[in-house]
């Protein structure tokens, strides 16, 4: 199970092997993506708290990212951090989130992105609910839900 120590080493010394990579250009992204999908996990803007469509959601599913389908997150692991953007507590797989230092806007962070496509998702902090302890705190226009009905 993954813990802030994990998080910090992977940050460090990079993150896993992603199960597959996917790449494109800046304008087949546009194309694809709403102006503001390509904002938040293209350029890695950050939507305003409590707007995303997933911050109150609670339908059971899979969240995958936006860009490229890649499962993220179970909704079982989501939980109300109370931050304004959908939170959860760990990943569906190791490989999926890429790690990063984020020292923009004078503060120093831990950016997360998609393993896949480099899609920005949002940072992670040390202050979610056991087991982990840890708050992947998540843009919802980075992230599609697929319901476990279909």
């Amino acid at each position: 199970m993954i813990d802030w120590k994990e998080v910090h080493k992977l940050t460090v010394n990079g993150s896993p092997e992603p199960p597959r990579r996917v790449e494109k250009s800046e304008e087949e992204w546009r194309e694809e993506l709403t102006e503001e999908q390509f904002r938040v996990t293209r350029k890695h803007g950050t939507e305003r708290p409590y707007s995303g469509e997933y911050c109150e959601s609670h339908k059971p599913g899979l969240y995958a990212c936006a860009c490229c389908g890649t499962e993220l997150f179970d909704s079982s692991e989501k939980f109300d951090s109370g931050s304004g953007w959908p939170s959860f507590t760990e990943p569906v797989k190791d490989n999926v989130i890429k790690y990063t230092e984020d020292s923009s806007f004078g503060m120093s962070r831990i950016e997360v992105l998609c393993n896949v496509c480099d899609a920005h998702l949002g940072h992670v902090f040390p202050d979610g609910p056991e087991p982990t302890g840890l708050r992947y705190c998540i843009n919802s226009s980075s992230l599609i839900l697929v319901d476990e009905e279909n």
